[in-house]
């Protein structure tokens, strides 16, 4: 595959002479921020082992959230592979890496899909699988793809590709992913287009390997069938931007319902903050659930059971199944 390096000896040098040429990384830059692998560290316990691209500066706040909301808490037991997002809150003062490419899009974009300014999502893909060769018995490892731009199903689709092909190939097959996505067009809306990764497209068209009809939308009727008889009620919520905590048995349970509740109102723009996946050790949590004040506007998705009592006196709990109480 070609490295960056050896895309600027392609169609851009044979190009006119006053043609630009490419930025390293510009294009991957249009679509992602990064790529993490976060893995378990019998000493460190959750550690970031590798960024991709190399160069990427991401503060040590931002590394922290990195690392504990790209696994589940002990309580959700989850065995095999398993698919969730988060959403995280970007150190002050930090610059946009889209390279030119953020004015022209968000003016063009509808707003819920417009690139974020203020938050990182992160797409995880996360697998837990027994192996004797580990010390503690089980192999654990996410790897996680961060962006400025909601698409939820079109990461989520990326990274069905191309982890459980990382988990056996490391590195050398990250770094040819990312190079293959530097090579994308930008995203544009109203556009269909062609995303080649691993000899697989991804498109918004027919007929193609692997359809997307959309970058970002959620089997509503999956996420809200348990509480379909509350659906006008939630929707004022969202419209309201009232406090809501959804206590979910699972990480993948608790972000696609709080992805389904921000988008339930579009295309109008959920006005508060939203966390698809909240843990005790994010660095927003003494914010949230200070009782000295009223809650914020906030919707988080949790899935610890001591969220139960934490959370008890806020005016709108959705509690979808069981949270299990012990570590089984």
């Amino acid at each position: 595959r070609a490295s960056p390096s050896d895309s600027l000896e392609g169609p851009s040098k044979t190009a006119a002479t006053n043609a630009e040429v490419p930025v390293p990384w510009s294009r991957f830059s249009a679509w992602l921020e990064c790529v993490c692998v976060v893995t378990f560290d019998l000493e460190l316990g959750q550690a970031i082992e590798l960024v991709y691209p190399h160069d990427v500066k991401l503060t040590e706040k931002e590394k922290t959230s990195i690392c504990y909301l790209s696994f589940p808490d002990s309580y959700s037991g989850c065995l095999g592979d398993t698919q969730f997002s988060f959403r995280l809150r970007q150190s002050v003062g930090r610059s946009s890496s889209w390279f030119g490419h953020e004015d022209a899009y968000n003016r063009d974009a509808p707003v819920t899909l417009q690139k974020e300014h203020a938050h990182f999502h992160g797409y995880v893909y996360f697998r837990q699988v027994k192996d004797a060769s580990v010390k503690r018995g089980y192999f654990q490892k996410s790897l996680v793809v961060v962006s400025r731009l909601p698409f939820g199903n079109l990461f989520h689709s990326l990274l069905q590709v191309i982890a459980p092909e990382y988990f056996e190939k490391h590195e050398p097959w990250l770094e040819t992913v990312c190079n293959e996505i530097d090579q994308w067009p930008a995203p544009v809306p109203g556009q269909t287009l062609n995303l080649p990764v691993m000899g697989v497209v991804m498109q918004n068209l027919l007929p193609a390997p692997t359809v997307l009809p959309s970058v970002h939308e959620l089997d509503l009727f999956k996420c809200f069938q348990s509480v379909l008889i509350h659906m006008q009620m939630l929707w004022e919520l969202m419209l309201l931007g009232e406090p809501v905590v959804v206590m979910a048995p699972s990480p993948t349970v608790s972000s696609e319902t709080v992805l389904a509740l921000v988008s339930a109102i579009a295309p109008l723009r959920y006005c508060g903050d939203y966390r698809p996946y909240f843990t005790i050790h994010d660095s927003e949590f003494k914010e949230y659930t200070t009782r000295t004040q009223a809650p914020p506007n906030v919707i988080l998705g949790v899935t610890n059971p001591f969220f139960i009592k934490t959370f008890h006196c806020w005016p709108h709990i959705i509690r979808l199944g069981d949270l299990k109480m012990s570590g089984k």
